[in-house]
């Protein structure tokens, strides 16, 4: 497993946590205090707006886990790319997306560009 497998676990895992508390440790464990995150549904920077909208997320699709997406993480220098799913745990995806992160020199995620491939039709 490279660094960026790892980096990408933990990043799907802050996702995942529905605890507030445990998942705020999680977001300044993993992200740099000035990160920038952007997809097509929004654009934040920092840890606090991420934390906002990851649990926004959690709400607006209760119930459903992030995970890994086929294919392996692709990463050079400080940088990686991957997909993953939004689903049932176990079941089919509703949502997949295509994210790429960015790493500072200490490691943490600096920046997360990402696109959605599939989403709920409204």
């Amino acid at each position: 497993m490279s660094d960026f497998d790892s980096v990408v676990d933990r990043y799907l895992a802050v996702w995942n946590e529905t605890g507030a508390t445990a998942r705020r440790q999680l977001v300044d464990d993993l992200f740099a205090p000035d990160v920038r995150y952007v997809d097509p549904m929004a654009s934040v920077a920092g840890r606090d707006a991420l934390d906002g909208l990851i649990g926004a997320v959690q709400q607006r699709f209760p119930g459903l886990v992030f995970s890994r997406g086929a294919g392996a993480v692709d990463a050079h220098h400080d940088q990686g790319r991957f997909t993953w799913h939004l689903g049932p745990d176990g079941g089919e995806a509703l949502v997949v997306g295509f994210d790429v992160a960015e790493l500072d020199g200490e490691g943490r995620i600096v920046r997360v560009l990402g696109f959605l491939d599939r989403v709920p039709a409204a």
